[in-house]
């Protein structure tokens, strides 16, 4: 299982438009083959820097996302209403408590 952080800081008065268009894709995020959760989250106090958290079952599945046009149409519509530069991490489990 690949867990997916991706950081994004946008524009204060384009939150709302991010916002709707995560809500037009976020079911077709979550149904697309490999996907097993996604989530949006937001730092306290800091509305417009937000996360979305995703698990997928391999680097391949969230690949071929990312080469997706789903992924192509989502992206293109929210990278213009960033604030600063995205950054994103892939982890996997080190140890479990």
């Amino acid at each position: 299982m690949l867990k997916r952080m991706v950081k994004m800081t946008f524009q204060k008065d384009r939150i709302a438009d991010f916002l709707a268009i995560f809500e037009d894709s976020k079911n077709l995020i979550r149904n697309f083959p490999g996907c097993q959760h996604l989530e949006l989250l937001h730092l306290e106090n800091q509305p417009e820097v937000m996360f979305t958290f995703s698990l997928w079952d391999s680097p391949e599945a969230l690949e071929a996302y990312r080469h997706s046009d789903l992924f192509q149409n989502t992206w293109s519509k929210t990278k213009v209403l960033f604030a600063g530069k995205p950054e994103a991490w892939s982890m996997r489990v080190a140890a479990e408590v």
